[in-house]
């Protein structure tokens, strides 16, 4: 099963994203339940996600 996962398994308390992924406490802990098509869409959105975070800290 393909995952974003890298093991730095940290929730930002701002977003409530995980700081290694991006995925939210809900996506990860349903990642095994999702279908193929629902966690291609996840990960299709991950680095827009990952682009946000910069971009909010950075202000």
């Amino acid at each position: 099963m393909n995952s974003p996962c890298i093991q730095l398994c940290q929730i930002d308390r701002t977003t409530g994203l995980c700081a290694g992924c991006s995925r939210s406490l809900d996506e990860i802990a349903g990642w095994a339940g999702y279908s193929e098509e629902r966690r291609a869409e996840i990960m299709a959105d991950l680095p827009g996600r990952r682009a946000a975070e910069g971009q909010e800290g950075g202000e």
